[in-house]
């Protein structure tokens, strides 16, 4: 038996016994988990100090070296996420809805695991922690793939928190991580039917790209952000400028960051100048269109091309194209934006419903930033990554997303004639 099977067939045996679970024995196993991350440290730092030699050796870029990298405060930074989790409400057993039938049954439509959840991802060893604490909360088993660049955290990771919520008394085998690095294996974890019951990519296009086209369990997609912000001829100019570079610049490299601006052609040569001063002033390299460059206001600017629209730099470098108005910009999103976060900056009411309405996104903003698009910003607590996708969960997924429902019917003897 393959090590993918045979750990997900484990998985499948716990996440039966993880449904007679309580509350209260899941958040003490979240508490255990929390306190092994600080204690057994010494272990997770010493592999993810191998993960780091390994990866600079590969030359690695400097924003993958810092998502890889963990120190004692980042291991703190995580224990204290899954000690946060502890105190959140539990959905599962909630009442969705329910009331009594004609017949007398007694129906009731409740909150329940999904079962066996599988999670492939890349560089990021914190995931690992994240998405470990959110499925045993929800009462899921987890099954981990994490990318090879973080191989050696990820496991070492996964053995403390498998320990913990063990000796905490969960089922065996609820916590596992995929060891094998091999795209066969990823594939195999993509096949199990009937094992694994959903499937959730966290990572760039590619690998989203290859979960989406080869699985064939169920898929939650999280998907990359080509995120937009259109300045509207009502727009505050300020508000303009303050939303556009933080949405860009406040932290680039993640999915809810700005990628692409466009501002209306009756207002960009003046209120446009003083956005890209900005946007320049903190590093941004503009790939503009031929009107933005016109305005000759920076130096640090490219020529745009037909990719440029569709990207998702994760860098300090994003697009910039004029529009005719309203219309061209809902058309120019919805034709290069991957359903993420969407933002107007407008003064005008009817302006911002049409967006509201029109655009197709899982977040859309009316005077404000993307960079909202979060789990913890939402009020959710946490989050196990952000669906562009329309079935089932969408946007921020948080602990209900790891849910699903079944019917519970009481009766007294009830038959159908």
């Amino acid at each position: 038996m393959s090590e993918v099977r045979e750990l997900a067939g484990r998985a499948q045996k716990a996440a039966v016994a993880l449904a007679n679970t309580s509350t209260d024995q899941r958040n003490r196993a979240l508490l255990a988990m929390a306190h092994a991350l600080v204690s057994r440290q010494d272990e997770i730092l010493e592999a993810n100090a191998r993960d780091m030699e390994a990866a600079r050796v590969k030359n690695t870029g400097a924003s993958l070296l810092d998502r890889l990298e963990l120190n004692p405060m980042r291991i703190k930074a995580i224990s204290e996420a899954l000690k946060s989790l502890s105190v959140l409400p539990d959905p599962i057993g909630e009442v969705v809805s329910g009331g009594r039938l004609g017949n007398g049954i007694w129906l009731q439509q409740v909150r329940v695991p999904i079962g066996v959840v599988a999670i492939i991802y890349e560089a990021r060893p914190n995931v690992t922690a994240d998405a470990a604490g959110l499925c045993i909360k929800t009462g899921n088993a987890v099954v981990l793939r994490g990318g090879s660049l973080a191989v050696e955290s990820n496991l070492a990771i996964t053995k403390v928190l498998a320990a913990a919520a063990v000796g905490a008394g969960l089922p065996e085998g609820c916590i596992a991580s995929v060891s094998s690095t091999d795209r066969e294996a990823a594939e195999e974890l993509m096949r199990l039917h009937g094992v694994i019951d959903v499937l959730i990519p966290r990572g760039g296009a590619g690998l989203i790209r290859s979960v989406v086209e080869n699985a064939t369990v169920p898929v939650i997609e999280t998907g990359t952000g080509n995120c937009h912000i259109y300045v509207h001829e009502s727009a505050d100019p300020r508000m303009a400028e303050r939303i556009v570079v933080n949405a860009k610049c406040q932290r680039p490299g993640v999915c809810n960051a700005a990628e692409t601006l466009l501002i209306d052609e009756s207002i960009h040569e003046v209120v446009l100048p003083p956005i890209l001063r900005a946007l320049e002033q903190a590093g941004v390299t503009v790939h503009a269109d031929d009107k933005t460059r016109a305005l000759g206001a920076i130096m640090r600017v490219v020529p745009a091309t037909e990719e440029d629209w569709a990207t998702e730099y994760l860098d300090l470098q994003i697009a910039c194209k004029v529009v005719a108005g309203l219309d061209e910009a809902i058309a120019h999103i919805n034709t290069y934006g991957t359903k993420h976060s969407e933002a107007i900056v407008t003064e005008e009411y009817s302006a911002a419903v049409r967006f509201l309405n029109e655009v197709d996104a899982a977040a859309v903003y009316v005077n404000a930033s993307t960079r909202f698009t979060d789990g913890g910003e939402f009020g959710l607590g946490a989050e196990i990554g952000i669906s562009t996708q329309k079935l089932h969960a969408r946007g921020p997924m948080g602990l209900a997303a790891l849910t699903t429902t079944k019917y519970v019917a009481m009766g007294s003897g009830q038959i159908r004639e």
